[in-house]
């Protein structure tokens, strides 16, 4: 947030973990990168709980599903820029290229 803040950028921020985003809009975020692995929080504890071989062996669908269940199991930052393109963790590099140029 401060990040944004000091480059003049505004936002609107969702506490994803009460309200996880849409399986439709993980859909997108997945179709930007081409596979789910980038969007799971593989270091939180609802990934811990589910355990890595049980995400392995998911499905798309199952896997874009359990993420719009537990925004908890979604990477954070997840940012939708105006563009419509998806950020994931926060890099301040790959943010300044999308969201400054």
């Amino acid at each position: 947030m401060s990040w944004l803040h000091d480059q003049g950028l505004d936002s609107e921020v969702i506490d994803i973990t009460v309200t996880p985003p849409s399986a439709e809009l993980l859909r997108k975020a997945y179709e930007q990168f081409g596979q789910v692995k980038p969007l799971f929080n593989t270091s939180g504890q609802s990934y811990r709980a589910l355990g890595a071989d049980a995400v392995k062996a998911m499905t798309i669908e199952q896997a874009l599903q359990a993420l719009a269940a537990d925004g908890k199991l979604i990477k954070r930052p997840f940012v939708r820029c105006p563009d419509g393109q998806f950020l994931v963790g926060f890099r301040p590099e790959v943010w300044s290229e999308v969201l400054l140029n």
